[in-house]
């Protein structure tokens, strides 16, 4: 695992970097855990843009992923660990003791060869899986389950863990990456260790093209466009935004205007990610 510096061909090329994919053990993918991904171009139902900048890029394939491992007591020995298109993190094909193979979150440490298993007797090592009252206090986990049964939602990307910090009845409290300390129920499920490919944040583009191969279309300044396209735009040469503060492409606030809807897990929250 590592990045690999690219020589200085063009200009695109000074400074750019990419995976060197050293933690690569096998390049395709488990024929059985594919499913197919249609491109929608931040598209809906109706065929209206709802997600803006999406469209173009590599034809993928979904792999499957188990992100509720209810495989509750069977081992697994660890196949593969392969790259997943869909997501930052890498991936680690399982092969369980009763023939089934399924993906799972490549935890960092975690080698072809070694044993994952899920339930609370499973042993504190990274990729098993147990439930947070059955997790030390201290310990860095992933894949973190917010309503039982439903499977890991947060803590999932490239090179993220959570840390728990302390139980308190029913609930576990934890300290996520964004600095948010949170409670969750018991019973809900998380996974050992800090997931896989840490260095995925520095790696530099170099190029716009890079970015297009990922599905990115370009972003434009909305005042460089004309009022009736944003509420930036408008007025002769490089004019100021000349409202009462910065707005959405839709004229809402923008630029420190809390979004935040869901209040019915305030309750849970101890600690804000950020401070007021």
């Amino acid at each position: 695992m590592g990045i690999k510096q690219y020589k200085p061909t063009s200009p695109g090329r000074r400074g750019a970097s990419g995976h060197s994919f050293d933690e690569i053990t096998k390049k395709r993918p488990e024929k059985s855990l594919l499913a197919p991904l249609k491109k929608r171009s931040g598209r809906n139902n109706q065929g209206r843009i709802t997600v803006r900048h999406r469209g173009g890029g590599a034809k993928r394939r979904l792999r499957v992923i188990d992100f509720k491992r209810d495989k509750l007591g069977v081992p697994g020995k660890v196949a593969a660990i392969e790259y997943d298109p869909n997501r930052t993190a890498r991936i680690a094909l399982i092969h369980y003791a009763d023939g089934e193979k399924r993906y799972i979150l490549w935890p960092l440490g975690l080698e072809v060869g070694e044993t994952v298993m899920a339930g609370p007797g499973a042993e504190i090592k990274p990729g098993n899986a147990l439930p947070l009252n059955s997790v030390p206090s201290g310990t860095m986990v992933h894949n973190l389950e917010m309503t039982l049964g439903k499977g890991g939602q947060l803590v999932r990307s490239a090179g993220s863990a959570a840390q728990i910090m302390a139980r308190e009845g029913d609930y576990v409290t934890v300290r996520l990456p964004s600095g948010e300390v949170r409670r969750f129920r018991g019973e809900c499920s998380a996974t050992i260790g800090q997931v896989g490919n840490v260095e995925h944040s520095q790696i530099k583009l170099g190029r716009a093209g890079r970015k297009r191969h990922m599905g990115r279309r370009p972003e434009v300044r909305g005042s460089a466009m004309t009022p009736r396209d944003h509420p930036h735009g408008g007025g002769e040469g490089r004019s100021p935004i000349g409202l009462p503060g910065p707005k959405t492409p839709w004229g809402k606030p923008a630029l420190g205007r809390r979004t935040r809807r869901r209040q019915d897990s305030n309750k849970y929250i101890v600690r804000r990610r950020y401070q007021t």
